[in-house]
């Protein structure tokens, strides 16, 4: 059946998003059911014949695509980052990396009989992770939080550091293939390594000096980047994945350049990009795979994840401070991700048009590897977790949407109450001040894919979302409803229910509970903070009861959450009513004290 080219993109367009969704749904990595999909696609079904839809523009897209995905993914490097995440981190992505791509290679050698080349090619790939993995694992496997923060930020740094790997490789690869001299090659990646350090000097020129209006400047960095790779491809041959990466961390690590804007953007983008990609190149398998294909993929996965991980875990966070249990939990998990299924795909493509030996290879292998490591690894490592002891128990944390006054006083109210508290927000003031008061930060909108990578949500069990914008808090409620459950997302009404009247009133499918009482709203939550009311926090007992508190402080107090004795945390809701029992932690918002007057602090 011939199908014709704009419906089968649609189509893939449409597969790649439902793949996405389910992925969110069961909070798996995507890129396992893009790659099912496109394997059901290609040689299972036989209706997608990538070579056959695109013709000549199949390596010209998967190129480009390669290109802006790398460079996305090396624009979140950031250098400053790199002294601050701990010797077990420093050492997975500096010398670990390096016995891990030895080690890979050696096994891909001497299993599925690969010439050194292409083996060490197969190394630099297969031994990175990347966030994109890492981070929907890290929601159901829920380790403590040294464990969670040593896998995210070895995922992140390793991402671009990795792709660096096989690009020179790769280049390497090329430059011996097609005859060049040692000089050739150092003349590509100088280079690479010029026109993207060049390419991001400029546009950070540009984007300091506002010479580009907000509105264009995504699209100003969209072309500079495929600009920049097809410039660097033609003065020197191949050199462009290089340019492009060089051009995303130096863009990402120069002063003064607000990127946050494009990072959104690009990671909006990269999703529509990675959903059509791994859809077409997994539908490029052949099946039955080339002999001996299935069973050296196999083996090399086995090997990859009882030898080659364990072992670089266990050389790199020697002498960390980690103990064995936590050592033992991060040699179980890497799963492999777009980094190793993208430019693999990409290599092999140009190497087998080279006529390089064993290129064919490198596809089925690089695609087994991610298979096995992200089933075996969703499926075991919560268990494994939770029989090493090294798993967190039900997350007991809050996160609060918004920066503001209102949204600092609630932290900190549940911060010093023990609880771990993230404030997230995109108004860097409010974050900042948030900060210097000792306050955990995320500065982006937590509902955004750059939260997905990078939002540390490590024993966070609920969302209170208080900003100063209504839809987006109803947004980032029905966002995290997945992630906690619909019985602990709360908010807080930016309207009374007087204000808000059929005209103004959002979709009840989009409202979660109110916070505190009827009429609580945020305008009337600050306004009570500027006439001197205070959060106060007050444990009961027998003789101090919750209506000897009332008499106390006041009948109008507002009654905010509630800590029971075994320390769970009860949020007080318009839809739920609190009644606070002797041993319990009250924390209340309470009327400023009369003149004269005296309470217990």
């Amino acid at each position: 059946m011939t199908i014709e080219l704009g419906l089968m993109l649609a189509g893939m367009l449409m597969i790649g998003f439902l793949a996405q969704w389910l992925a969110w749904r069961v909070k798996l990595p995507a890129i396992l059911f893009l790659l099912l999909a496109g394997i059901v696609l290609g040689p299972v079904s036989g209706v997608l014949d990538p070579d056959k839809l695109l013709g000549g523009l199949l390596f010209p897209t998967v190129s480009l695509a390669v290109a802006l995905i790398l460079f996305e993914g090396s624009l979140t490097l950031r250098f400053h980052e790199l002294p601050g995440i701990g010797k077990a981190v420093r050492g997975l992505v500096s010398y670990g990396a390096v016995a891990s791509l030895l080690l890979l290679a050696l096994a891909a050698h001497l299993v599925a009989g690969l010439a050194w080349p292409i083996a060490l090619l197969f190394g630099a790939l297969a031994c990175v992770t990347g966030p994109t993995v890492i981070a929907p694992m890290l929601r159901t496997l829920r380790p403590n939080a040294r464990i969670a923060n040593t896998l995210r930020w070895e995922g992140i740094v390793i991402d671009p550091l990795g792709a660096l790997f096989a690009v020179l490789i790769y280049e390497a690869i090329v430059s011996r293939q097609e005859g060049h001299t040692i000089g050739i090659f150092v003349a590509t990646i100088g280079c690479g390594a010029v026109i993207g350090a060049l390419s991001a000097w400029l546009m950070a020129f540009f984007l300091r000096r506002q010479m580009i209006p907000e509105y264009l400047q995504n699209y100003a960095v969209l072309a500079a980047v495929l600009l920049a790779f097809s410039i660097s491809n033609t003065i020197t041959h191949e050199s462009g994945l290089l340019a492009v990466t060089i051009m995303g961390i130096a863009l990402g690590n120069l002063r003064g350049v607000h990127i946050d804007d494009i990072l959104d953007f690009k990671e909006s983008l990269t999703t529509v990009l990675v959903s059509l990609l791994f859809i077409l190149l997994a539908a490029r398998l052949h099946w039955p795979l080339p002999d001996g294909m299935l069973g050296a993929g196999i083996a090399l996965f086995v090997i990859a994840q009882l030898v080659v991980r364990p072992l670089t875990v266990a050389i790199a966070s020697f002498g960390s401070g980690l103990n064995w249990r936590e050592r033992a939990l991060i040699g179980w998990v890497a799963p492999r991700g777009i980094v190793a299924a993208s430019v693999s795909a990409l290599f092999a493509l140009r190497l087998d048009q080279l006529g390089v030996a064993g290129a064919e290879a490198l596809v089925p292998l690089v695609f087994t590897l991610i298979i096995g490591t992200v089933i075996l690894q969703s499926a075991t490592a919560r268990p494994l977790a939770i029989w090493l002891k090294v798993a967190e128990p039900e997350p007991r944390g809050v996160l609060i949407f918004g920066s503001d006054q209102v949204a600092r006083a609630i932290g900190k109210a549940l911060d010093e109450a023990g609880f771990r508290v993230v404030l997230a927000d995109d108004d860097w003031d409010g974050i900042r001040q948030a900060r210097m008061d000792g306050l955990a930060t995320f500065f982006g909108n937590p509902a955004s894919p750059h939260a997905e990578r990078h939002l540390d949500l490590t024993g966070i069990g609920r969302l209170l979302a208080v900003s100063t914008h209504r839809e987006r808090n109803s947004l980032a409620c029905v966002h995290y409803r997945q992630e906690f459950g619909r019985e602990k997302v709360y908010r807080l009404r930016n309207l009374t229910p007087q204000e808000n009247t059929d005209r103004a009133a959002l979709a009840g499918s989009l409202l979660a509970p109110p916070l505190f009482d009827e009429e609580m709203t945020h305008g009337r939550f600050a306004e009570m903070m500027r006439e001197g009311w205070r959060i106060k926090t007050t444990r009961l007992s027998s003789t101090f009861d919750w209506p000897h508190f009332i008499e106390q402080y006041g009948s109008n107090s507002v009654l905010m959450f509630g800590v029971e004795e075994k320390g769970a945390l009860r949020v007080a809701s318009a839809k739920r009513e609190l009644e606070p029992k002797p041993g319990w932690t009250v924390i209340a918002l309470v009327p400023p004290l009369k003149a004269g007057a005296s309470g217990e602090e």
